[in-house]
């Protein structure tokens, strides 16, 4: 059952082809792809097959996926306005070869999220089905990491700075996220099914102050900015214009409860309570 992982050299699909590998998937049964295949080099020297994929190049996807059964697509990461028309050539590609599955790296709530970057996880979504291929949709949502990386910034400031309101945010650990994954793509019976995934405890962005307060020893609060502003602060700390609009909006989709799921979809598909933001900060090297 040759499986293949899209954007291995990334950090989700490299935890991926690792929760495969924990699975009792043989090396040689997994396919695992990217741009730069330098970066997974070592992967080969495991035995796992390494192939080019460029989510522009058409003729060169159906030839990374050659062979292949079941394919994981992780949702790209280009300019949003590029987005959908890769994914296209992707599903394409995986309908040309004859993938039997294709599991898909969403968004929660994509079909509903008034964000940016929910509506071209919808279109895709959208697109999936029109191929008639058969699909699982994981809507993952945010990841704990997303927060945990800026941690030095956060400390040094003392301030969690977002768009974000008191909407409550699901997030999860990436390694979760891989292991359902994983799950979907060795086990049977997901066909067509659509999982809404995220942490058991949510939180707020003041409650997430509140935590790193308290795992830290010092305090931190969190400021809460208009959208637009937001936008500023983020462009001032280097992000590029484009980038930082999108993460502001993405902020503004929190505030409307659009990374906020209940559904306990991610501990099913695990088989254990996911990672929380307390044992997330515990790990994440904070002084004391």
């Amino acid at each position: 059952m040759p499986i293949v992982v899209t954007g291995a050299t990334g950090q989700l699909g490299r935890l991926t082809v690792e929760a495969l590998l924990r699975r009792g998937i043989p090396a040689a049964d997994i396919i695992a792809t990217g741009r730069d295949i330098a970066r997974i080099k070592d992967l080969a020297d495991r035995g796992i097959t390494v192939r080019r994929a460029d989510f522009a190049d058409t003729e060169g996807l159906a030839e990374a996926f050659a062979g292949a059964d079941r394919l994981l697509l992780i949702s790209a990461s280009v300019p949003v306005g590029e987005r959908v028309a890769n994914h296209r050539r992707v599903i394409d590609a995986a309908a040309a070869v004859g993938v039997s599955l294709v599991a898909y790296t969403s968004t929660t709530h994509a079909d509903t999220a008034t964000t940016v970057i929910g509506a071209t996880h919808g279109e895709t979504e959208e697109y999936l089905r029109d191929r008639g291929i058969p699909s699982v949709l994981l809507r993952n949502g945010w990841y704990l990491e997303n927060y945990t990386s800026q941690l030095p910034h956060i400390l040094r400031n003392g301030t969690v700075v977002g768009a974000a309101g008191e909407g409550r945010i699901s997030a999860a650990s990436r390694a979760d996220y891989a292991d359902a994954a994983a799950v979907v793509l060795t086990a049977e019976g997901h066909a067509g099914a659509v999982y809404e995934l995220g942490g058991d405890e949510s939180f707020t962005l003041s409650e997430l102050a509140a935590a790193i307060t308290a795992a830290a020893g010092n305090p931190v609060t969190y400021a809460d900015l208009p959208e637009a502003d937001f936008a500023r602060v983020l462009v001032t700390a280097g992000l590029p214009t484009e980038l930082a609009e999108v993460l502001a909006d993405a902020d503004r989709g929190m505030s409307r409860g659009e990374m906020y799921t209940d559904s306990g979809d991610l501990r099913r598909l695990i088989g254990r309570r996911p990672v929380t933001l307390a044992e997330a900060l515990a790990v994440a090297a904070l002084p004391h």
